[in-house]
């Protein structure tokens, strides 16, 4: 069954904004720290922030101050708001539940973000 599904990708001009949604499987999401993860073109997968269950956040230094996530515990959803938007952040963006050893769910499809003027 589909596990993890990410929403609300787009095409924003530099310093704009987007508001991203992951809808989660109760069996993946409760208990579990989620992050959003990032993959640019020709590029890894990088966790770029992080929320355990008690609400405790962590920011991969390339995003620290625009980006902020949050999560809505009854609604297994998990969020992204990203400000002040610059083209290095163009990517396709997934969620998905992590620990020490990295994500352990099945990847979603992604939502894809393009920041161009």
């Amino acid at each position: 069954q589909v596990q993890l599904v990410e929403s609300g990708g787009g095409l924003v001009q530099p310093g704009g904004s987007l508001r991203l949604s992951c809808a989660a499987s109760a069996s993946i999401f409760s208990l579990n720290a989620m992050g959003w993860y990032r993959q640019a073109p020709g590029k890894q997968r990088e966790l770029v922030a992080g929320i355990t269950s008690a609400g405790s956040t962590n920011y991969a230094d390339s995003v620290k101050g625009r980006f902020t996530i949050s999560r809505d515990n009854a609604k297994n959803t998990v969020y992204l708001q990203m400000n002040s938007l610059k083209p290095e952040d163009t990517a396709v963006y997934y969620c998905n539940a992590y620990n020490t050893r990295g994500a352990f769910g099945s990847w979603g499809q992604g939502t894809r973000v393009t920041v161009s003027s």
